[in-house]
Order: structure tokens, then sequence, then C-alpha cells
């Protein structure tokens, strides 16, 4: 199946956070944080203004982000859980 995000909305895939700490002490999955780094894995066209102009995004295929902990809603496509959200709700490209 195959998703293309409307307008200013992005398809994102989050990043699995590391399982064990610099000192060494194990994360169980149960006291893991949802991690905040994601990449692109869509992209809409761009938002639209009032007058009908379409600003086209600051992101692409394949950038990494940083967004909020609570940000987007989540989907399922196939068997792997993804994110929609929106540009605004992206707070940092990862270079």
């Amino acid at each position: 199946m195959k998703v293309i995000p409307l307008h200013d909305r992005v398809l994102l895939k989050r990043l699995e956070e590391k399982e064990v700490t610099k000192s060494g002490i194990i994360i169980p999955d149960t006291a893991k944080e949802k991690p905040q780094e994601a990449e692109v894995i869509a992209a809409g066209k761009g938002r639209v203004t009032e007058d009908g102009k379409v600003i086209p995004l600051d992101v692409k295929k394949g950038d990494k982000i940083l967004i909020g902990k609570f940000s987007g809603t989540e989907v399922m496509i196939g068997d792997i859980e993804h994110l929609i959200v929106r540009e605004e709700e992206i707070l940092a490209k990862i270079t």
C-alpha cells in the first residue's frame, strides 16, 4: 500500500532508541519513552495559502527530524507503526 500525505502533512517512521545506556544499563521496553527522532517517509506538496498559492515544505523524503513526544496521529501501514504530522509540528531537521 502506498500512502501519500496531503497538503502540509508528513508521513514519518520513528527511529528506535538504544536499549543500553552509556553506562551499560539495559532499558526494558516498558520504561522506554517514545523516540523524538523520526525519518520522513513521504511528504505532501505544501501548505496552501488563502490566495491559493502553494508554499513547499522544508522537509523531503529521507530527512531525519525531531518531533514532540505527543505530536501527530499514529497509523498502522501493514504491520509497521507510522506517524502523520503537520509541518508545523516538526521541531528541527537533523543534519
